[in-house]
């Protein structure tokens, strides 16, 4: 699986743990949008799309079957997030 493309989009630098959105697109022609990019007690990480259940709980709506692909998309989300951040640190 290839990732062709990964968007970013930094939220407002308050006290939220939740950083920033990001889509990401397979091999030009699928696309997930609305990860979100959360930092958590030990470092950053994402979180799928997901959405709230009967009972109240979350259920990813789409997700990575195995662990290496879950790392492997995590690993390039979190490289693009990087770059957006260091982008608009230049900007300001």
């Amino acid at each position: 699986m290839k990732i062709s493309d990964i968007r970013v989009r930094l939220l407002s630098k308050d006290d939220n743990k939740m950083k920033a959105t990001a889509s990401f697109t397979i091999e030009n022609c699928f696309v997930i949008h609305e990860i979100r990019i959360i930092e958590g007690s030990k470092g950053m990480f994402i979180a799928m799309p997901s959405r709230k259940i009967a009972n109240g709980d979350y259920k990813d709506i789409c997700h990575p079957i195995d662990t290496v692909t879950r790392n492997s998309i995590e690993a390039q989300i979190l490289e693009a997030y990087d770059k957006a951040v260091a982008v608009a640190q230049t900007e300001e």
